[in-house]
């Protein structure tokens, strides 16, 4: 239990220096290459902004950790076991209610966070256009497919283990393989017109200029549709989706709005650059990798008596092993995930590169910069806060790399 508790308080304080070394960085002078970025009032917006998620960022994260300790030191989630086990003698359903329960609790907790978050800070800098209609529902939609994938997952997780013993972790890394390769080809076909309405590209300056881009590229364009991002916020993104020659682009009507054709194009080449230089290919390949990784160290030590033990068990317990088990992987994770973001960070360099040779470099900056700004964003994070936690390189670092200064 010591060790647990110990984690639990490293990783807390390691994430609140984090963000301190990452609040001092507003305080910087703006680089010469985005002086043009932001007005004083502006990047004083942008400052309120961070600095207003940051404070209920520490709340959650402070309230949470002495929820999840107070559970621990009292045996709380032993508590949930036992009741678990007068419902049901089936390993399987136990499993299923218990961490059931503790994804609607965890939820319900959370929600005045979420809540927050969305209609008061969100709303104030200009970024919410959700209704309290749309957010719940999407809460329930959640619900569903949650319950559903998830809940078959977890099923299958305890069959194997129960079927096979050790020998489990192997099984279900293939089953999360085949599972995760589906869901890339059909979320944006079958999952995402749950929340969002999709409607085809009409026929226009946009789509001529995007589909001449893609034969150019030799992309094997399937498909081009607008996604209502609108419908619940005013920030703007684009993606594709698909394996194999079915591709489908999905845009923002949010992105449509504030963005000229020629840098639609370039934002669509950089996305390209990642088909076509095979970024996402070998992301999938990494993660799976990772979740391999996970699933055997899971086997080697699920079986010990301590884990369940941590956890206020008397004895060996699966789930409370599994619990266990989570929090102490915790660190392995952090690593894992800083590397899968120095890969990711490369790639996008590398997708920028690809853009600029074959659309245009000027557009492509033009487009980055409006994305910055229009999402409020710190223009010089913490170096280390980079490493860690972001997933693409800042827009200063992209800029200066499209301009052959790094």
């Amino acid at each position: 239990m010591q060790i647990i508790i110990t984690i639990l308080i490293i990783s807390f304080l390691f994430e609140r220096y984090l963000d301190y070394r990452n609040r001092k960085t507003w305080s910087f002078s703006i680089p010469a290459e985005l002086s043009d970025l932001y007005s004083p009032i502006e990047y004083e917006k942008a400052q309120s902004y961070d600095l207003a998620k940051d404070k209920l960022s520490k709340l959650a994260s402070v309230f949470s950790l002495v929820l999840l300790l107070a559970l621990i030191v009292s045996g709380g989630f032993n508590l949930l076991h036992q009741w678990t086990v007068t419902i049901t003698s089936d390993l399987v359903y136990q499993s299923l209610l218990f961490f059931g329960v503790l994804f609607v609790a965890s939820d319900i907790i959370q929600l005045p966070f979420s809540l927050y978050s969305t209609f008061v800070i969100e709303e104030k800098f200009g970024f919410n256009r959700s209704s309290i209609a749309t957010f719940f529902m999407d809460k329930l939609k959640g619900y569903l497919i949650g319950g559903l994938l998830g809940g078959s997952l977890l099923a299958m997780f305890v069959l194997f283990y129960l079927i096979t013993g050790e020998n489990f972790w192997w099984i279900m890394w293939i089953t999360i393989i085949i599972v995760s390769m589906l869901l890339s080809m059909f979320y944006a076909s079958l999952i995402l017109p749950l929340f969002n309405k999709l409607t085809p590209l009409p026929e226009g300056e946009l789509r001529k200029a995007l589909e001449e881009y893609c034969n150019k590229a030799k992309f094997p364009l399937t498909d081009l549709f607008v996604m209502d991002g609108s419908k619940r916020s005013n920030k703007a993104n684009a993606f594709f989706s698909g394996l194999g020659s079915k591709k489908r682009i999905v845009l923002y009507d949010t992105l449509i709005e504030k963005h000229s054709t020629e840098e639609l194009v370039a934002i669509m080449a950089h996305e390209v650059g990642h088909y076509k230089l095979k970024h996402t290919r070998l992301m999938l390949i990494t993660s799976f990798f990772q979740t391999g990784f996970m699933l055997w160290i899971f086997s080697l030590s699920i079986n010990q008596p301590w884990l369940s033990e941590a956890m206020g068990g008397k004895e060996k317990t699966f789930v409370l092993g599994v619990l266990a088990f989570v929090i102490l992987y915790s660190p392995i994770s952090l690593f894992l995930g800083m590397l899968m973001n120095m890969l990711s960070r490369k790639h996008e360099y590398e997708a920028d590169n690809f853009a600029a040779k074959t659309s245009s470099s000027d557009s492509l900056i033009t487009a980055l910069k409006k994305l910055s700004k229009d999402n409020l964003s710190n223009l010089q994070p913490d170096s280390l806060y980079v490493k860690i936690y972001y997933s693409h390189p800042t827009l200063l670092q992209r800029i200066r790399s499209l301009n052959g200064n790094c």
